[in-house]
């Protein structure tokens, strides 16, 4: 913010964004205006407003901090023909950025974001004379998001169960959601952060496990069975297991789909990232489902949720959706599923990974960044290219390119090379059947990186 997120900047892209729309939508246009808690939302948002008034496009503008979820949900609802949300999601406090998603509630996919980029270079001679402005109306999502959740989510069961829970908004835009929603159906939950903080404690509002201590001493002063968390926009979940484990995204991912088989009876299909874990697989091959596997990006897992495709859709970086919801990742509506999990299986979820182990065979991801020199990134982008047939010492059975590298060896381990497209680093996913041989293959991974 005020380096390259500047006022001018916004109204550039706005006008851009509303350009698009018009184009779409020559008449009668209608597009919600939210954002996350941070600095000068307010401000944008106003501005957002104006610029589409003067369009002739009817901004429908959110007043309060609202959930990327709950603003997608509300596209569909309101018939509306798009949304421009302000948020950064999980990035630290001195970011912002624009979202803009679809009239079916799902992100812009790349053909959208090319047009509107198109429209933004272009963008800068006023709005034609001819729109008359349209005035601005307001909306508040919460009711209707909140409607759709008690559908989704049994929350009698997590009630008589007597679960006892704790929820860390981590200052953000979820402030009032799940907590609500559980209080009202009889459920003790406690919250932590749960006030607005621009700064947001003065760190990324991002669920990860060093992030959450506050949430796990509150839930050892409640004696809670489950804590849960979003962050800054609410599209990702963080879990925290009763003993104060911290269930990384992979794991909860692979228990809700063995528990949507389950308790909902879904078979239609299970979707996941190239880079998210072989459990999924593994489950989809024992349940009969069939699995699609996509390149990194929720917007490929949504438009499966459109198709009625896949009964859960999920990506290592603690984004899901389900089948009939929105095709936008919904941190909220993770945390109370595995709260729902938890409180009709009457097990804690390391009970519950330790089952799904002995019935499909154990899994170990992990994910690590390495920063690269300039001399190291243009030798290791050439490596990148060539399909290797060995892999320090192991045979490589498969090679799969959907979204960078992936190397898969016979035992079912692998490891996945992503380069970043904005900084000079390396994402590495690896994963193994054992601990021992995931260190193994961690130190393996980044030895190739440098060698």
């Amino acid at each position: 913010m005020a380096e390259e997120f500047t006022f001018a900047n916004v109204r550039r892209a706005l006008n851009g964004i509303a350009r698009y729309v018009v184009a779409q939508h020559p008449s009668g246009a209608r597009i919600i205006v939210g954002r996350d808690p941070r600095f000068l939302g307010e401000t944008f948002c106003s501005m957002a407003a104006d610029i589409l008034s003067s369009y002739g496009v009817t901004p429908l503008v959110i007043a309060e901090p609202a959930p990327t979820p709950a603003i997608s949900y509300a596209v569909i609802k309101e018939n509306a023909d798009g949304a421009i949300n302000f948020t950064a999601s999980h990035n630290p406090p001195e970011y912002n950025g624009i979202k803009f998603s679809t009239p079916d509630g799902a992100p812009a996919l790349p053909e959208v974001t090319k047009k509107i980029e198109a429209e933004i270079a272009g963008s800068e001679s006023a709005p034609p004379a001819k729109a008359s402005k349209a005035a601005a109306q307001s909306l508040d999502p919460q009711p209707a998001y909140l409607t759709r959740l008690k559908e989704i989510v049994d929350l009698g069961t997590i009630n008589k169960a007597g679960l006892r829970v704790v929820y860390d908004p981590l200052w953000g835009a979820a402030r009032g959601y799940p907590d609500s929603l559980l209080r009202e159906a009889g459920v003790e939950i406690a919250t932590v952060h749960d006030s607005r903080d621009v700064l947001f404690g003065g760190h990324a509002p991002e669920p990860d496990d060093h992030l959450l201590n506050g949430l796990r001493e509150k839930m050892r002063v409640n004696e809670a069975h489950i804590g849960i968390a979003t962050d800054g926009d609410a599209d990702r979940f963080g879990i925290v297991d009763q003993d104060g484990t911290f269930f990384q995204p992979n794991y909860i991912i692979a228990l809700l789909f063995d528990y949507l088989v389950e308790s909902r009876g879904w078979k239609n299909g299970v979707g996941k990232s190239v880079a998210t874990t072989n459990l999924i697989n593994a489950l989809a091959t024992a349940h009969g489902v069939e699995l699609h596997e996509t390149p990194v990006g929720f917007k490929y897992i949504g438009e499966l949720i459109k198709a009625d495709k896949i009964a859960i859709g999920g990506e290592e970086s603690a984004g899901l959706s389900i089948r009939h919801h929105v095709p936008e990742k919904d941190g909220i509506l993770a945390g109370l599923l595995c709260c729902e999990m938890v409180a009709r299986r009457g097990k804690n979820l390391g009970e519950q990974l330790h089952e799904l182990f002995a019935k499909v065979g154990s899994f170990y991801p992990r994910r690590e960044n390495f920063r690269l020199t300039d001399e190291v990134k243009d030798k290791f982008t050439k490596k990148l290219q060539s399909d290797p047939k060995e892999f320090s010492g192991r045979r490589v059975g498969e090679v799969v390119r959907k979204d960078g590298l992936k190397l898969v060896f016979g035992d079912g381990s692998w490891v996945c090379y992503r380069l970043s497209g904005t900084e000079p680093v390396v994402r590495v996913y690896s994963e193994a059947r054992s601990e021992d041989g995931l260190e193994e293959l961690s130190a393996a991974a980044k030895r190739w990186i440098f060698e």
